[in-house]
């Protein structure tokens, strides 16, 4: 099985060492030329977690996406969700025909509220079988260190998960199989927006109290999402291992890793770029300052006004979604948006 990635960013960067470290060879799209060639030099991505070191042997370096399509049986897309049009619209109608390809993305591609199976669907006819995500409270600074993680693979042919994530598995990574392919992703997408909000409260000098009710609150908001949009894997307080045929299946509730865990990761640490960029507006920056400081796309950002349109639909209640979605689209004040959000919190 070959695998190609799309996307040289610290996500795209650390999906690349585990497979590596696991003797894969790998085609890799990156957009710069010249920080292809630095790459070939240094042995290391000159622009995201150098500290991972790579056998360049292993890697064929390239500009040109179709490359990396053709020579991959498995293309994994690491590209952040407001780039991805971009980057893969001029493509061939049929570039994904006998492919299969598994979702790095931890967001929702912006220009029409997509997750990235449906615009796949519309854009290229990619069924749902040939289509995997991979999520989990993972970040790409502790892969980058080999500190023990999960990754969660989901997918609706199971056994083709299983033989993808099993390409995944080394000394420091644990892997999860579930098929819950829509809530996984609404999951992680949700869970950047309320990062951005823990992160929005730290500026403003909320303390540890405050902070553990808005997340705490933010998981029940969560959930209620979920539920709402149908998905089965939102129950908490109930889980099964199921042992046969010498194998131990899982049955997967919201508090797994790839729910809650995510969530309280990227809310906590200080690895995550989504609540440095709340931590940022919490403290006064502008939207476009904030970007403009940080190296790195915060997800949430996107994902605050592409829920907004989503949950017209799907009308669950989210107070802290929409606070958050308030202060970075309509101008609200951030210390305004937490007052009237306060009162909602239980």
């Amino acid at each position: 099985m070959n695998f190609g990635i799309l996307g040289s960013g610290s996500w795209g960067t650390a999906l690349a060492k585990i497979l590596t470290d696991n003797g894969q060879t790998i085609y890799w799209w990156n957009r710069s030329e010249t920080a292809i060639e630095q790459f070939k030099t240094r042995s290391h991505n000159p622009q995201y977690l150098p500290s991972a070191r790579f056998d360049i042997n292993q890697l064929h370096l390239t500009t040109d996406v179709e490359e990396v399509i053709r020579h991959s049986d498995v293309i994994v897309i690491a590209i952040p969700s407001a780039y991805t049009i971009d980057a893969l619209e001029k493509l061939p109608d049929n570039i994904f025909e006998g492919k299969k390809i598994v979702s790095a993305i931890k967001g929702i591609i912006p220009q029409n509220n997509l997750l990235l199976n449906d615009y796949l669907k519309q854009q290229f006819n990619v069924l749902l079988d040939n289509y995997f995500a991979v999520l989990g409270p993972c970040h790409a600074e502790e892969v980058a260190q080999e500190k023990l993680s999960y990754l969660t693979f989901s997918g609706v042919d199971v056994a083709a998960t299983v033989n993808i994530a099993d390409h995944f598995k080394t000394s420091y990574i644990n892997t999860v199989v579930n098929k819950d392919i829509y809530g996984v992703q609404y999951a992680a997408v949700l869970k950047n927006i309320y990062a951005v909000g823990a992160g929005i409260a730290h500026g403003l000098d909320y303390g540890d109290n405050f902070l553990s009710v808005l997340i705490a609150n933010s998981a029940d908001e969560m959930a209620g999402f979920l539920r709402k949009a149908g998905i089965i894997n939102a129950e908490v307080g109930y889980i099964e291992h199921k042992k046969g045929a010498g194998e131990v299946e899982h049955h997967h509730n919201y508090a797994a890793s790839v729910y809650l865990g995510d969530l309280l990761v990227t809310c906590y640490s200080l690895h995550s770029r989504n609540r440095t960029f709340g931590n940022m507006i919490g403290k006064g920056y502008s939207v476009k300052a904030a970007q403009l400081e940080m190296s790195m796309v915060a997800e949430g950002y996107y994902a605050s006004q592409c829920m907004f349109n989503i949950n017209k639909d799907v009308m669950a209640d989210m107070p802290i979604a929409s606070a958050v979605y308030n202060i970075l689209w309509n101008g609200v004040p951030a210390k305004d948006g937490f007052d009237r959000m306060e009162e909602e919190l239980v």
